[in-house]
């Protein structure tokens, strides 16, 4: 087993220290989450709409949805481990960016089409759906993983809520384009309308452009980014955090016997967090359709179902567009007032921001509740990572961050058996109202912050103690 020892000294344990790098540095190695993050604000605004568009009524989304979340929990893991553990001549990481990258640029060329690969292999439109849409989640996590436990590889620990922040800014741009993309289309004159059980032209041709930026993007990092080698790695423990040269694919479940308490602390925070996104994500498009456009709950194909999807679209681009100023003040915030503080605060936000939609009538508005979203989207992305990775220790850095996965695959799996059910059954089909649920799992997420995370103020000795624990 790997072994780290020697004097915790301003974030790090004797040896060579990390040089900081510059901002174009910590551009450049999460330029690929802009492309990664435009295919998920694809997926997130319109696989709803698509899976409707084919069929499948508001009960049963959640189901469909399930896909996500049980890949990242399968592969997330799998592959931090196998990142802390392979080196090629790539690099550490950088492999698995472009392995993912590759898969997920087929799926989001595949997922619109599923109706015409339907009608050439004679099988059921949905069933073909949701094994293009497993494609894409899975390639996502593949690639999105990685870039998570880079950051902790590449920067000292103090520039680590600056390296999560820059990932923010550059997710929120990259999910701002894929969310508006099927609107720009369709005012350059892309049709929106589609006969029943086929897509729009203009969802169709976002994720065409989606895939084509996502590979490029990727490249983009792997070609300005060069990782450090397991002999620098050595050098900054001051050799003496040892590599285990057979390690096994049941380590995971050591290390997840062994994971920090801070670690699990946060956990609770993401739970409540994860399953008031999860419901956004899912029910916001039948949430409009029926309570701000009037519609059926059974309406999945007309004109006004279809504008209630562009409108999806644009509020999931405009809270990522928040997200991305917010971003920027997370650091001198986190200064101000501790870490946990600015993350609870930024859920109350979201939490607010959630419950608003269903008050707030005139779709012109909206755009309001999305501001607290932006602030709770910008934190979630940035502030639980920070907290940790000073509780990780550097050789189990892509373990332990696909491990923390589980905090947020965990809670969307329960949405995603329970959710559906519970808009049909308990709210009549009106998806508005479990909206409202979604906003106060995030208030809880607050509290939760408040009272159980540890502050950044406790002792480097503690810390030390947590990374000890973590190794033997």
């Amino acid at each position: 087993m790997a072994v780290m020892e020697g004097k915790y000294e301003g974030g790090k344990f004797g040896g060579k220290k990390k040089p900081n790098l510059s901002m174009l540095q910590i551009i450049n190695m999460s330029m690929g989450f802009l492309g990664i993050q435009m295919a998920f604000g694809l997926q997130n605004g319109n696989a709803s709409r698509i899976l409707a568009n084919f069929g499948a009524d508001v009960h049963e989304l959640s189901w469909f949805w399930l896909v996500a979340p049980i890949t990242g929990l399968i592969v997330q893991p799998i592959i931090g481990h196998m990142g802390d553990n392979t080196w090629s001549p790539l690099g550490r990481r950088k492999p698995y960016f472009l392995i993912g990258a590759v898969l997920c640029a087929i799926g989001l060329v595949m997922l619109p089409n599923a109706a015409s690969a339907t009608q050439m292999m004679a099988a059921n439109v949905l069933l073909i759906a949701v094994i293009f849409l497993a494609m894409m989640d899975a390639s996502i996590n593949v690639a999105m993983e990685p870039f998570r436990a880079l950051v902790g590889d590449m920067l000292p620990k103090h520039q680590g809520t600056l390296g999560f922040s820059v990932q923010t800014i550059l997710i929120g741009i990259g999910a701002v384009i894929g969310s508006y993309l099927p609107d720009w289309l369709t005012k350059l004159g892309v049709s929106n309308e589609a006969p029943a059980g086929f897509v729009a032209d203009n969802v169709i041709f976002s994720f065409y452009v989606g895939a084509g930026l996502l590979i490029l993007t990727i490249l983009y990092t792997i070609f300005t980014t060069k990782e450090y080698s397991p002999q620098e790695f050595a050098e900054f423990s001051d050799g003496k955090e040892i590599v285990e040269e057979h390690s096994k694919f049941s380590d995971i479940f050591k290390d997840f016997a062994k994971i920090p308490v801070q670690m699990k602390k946060l956990g609770i925070v993401q739970f409540f967090s994860w399953f008031a996104l999860f419901t956004m994500w899912v029910f916001t498009t039948s949430a409009l359709a029926t309570h701000h456009f009037g519609l059926s709950p059974d309406d999945t194909h007309s004109k006004a179902f279809n504008n209630a999807g562009d409108l999806t679209g644009k509020l999931f681009g405009m809270y990522n567009l928040w997200a991305i100023p917010f971003a920027f003040l997370l650091t001198p915030i986190a200064k101000f007032i501790g870490k946990k503080q600015t993350h609870a605060l930024a859920l109350l936000c979201g939490g607010f921001g959630l419950i608003s939609m269903y008050f707030i009538k005139d779709i012109s508005l909206l755009w309001i509740s999305m501001i607290g979203l932006g602030f709770a989207w910008a934190s979630i992305l940035a502030m639980p990572y920070a907290m940790l990775i000073d509780v990780i220790p550097q050789r189990k850095m892509g373990v332990y961050m696909g491990i923390f996965n589980f905090f947020i695959v965990i809670p969307q799996i329960i949405n995603g058996v329970f959710g559906g059910p519970i808009v049909s059954s308990v709210f009549g089909k009106q998806a508005i109202d479990y909206i409202v649920v979604g906003g106060v799992c995030m208030l809880i997420g607050a509290v939760v912050t408040m009272i159980f995370v540890k502050s950044e103020d406790e002792t480097p000795k503690e810390i030390e103690e947590e990374i000890q624990q973590v190794h033997f």
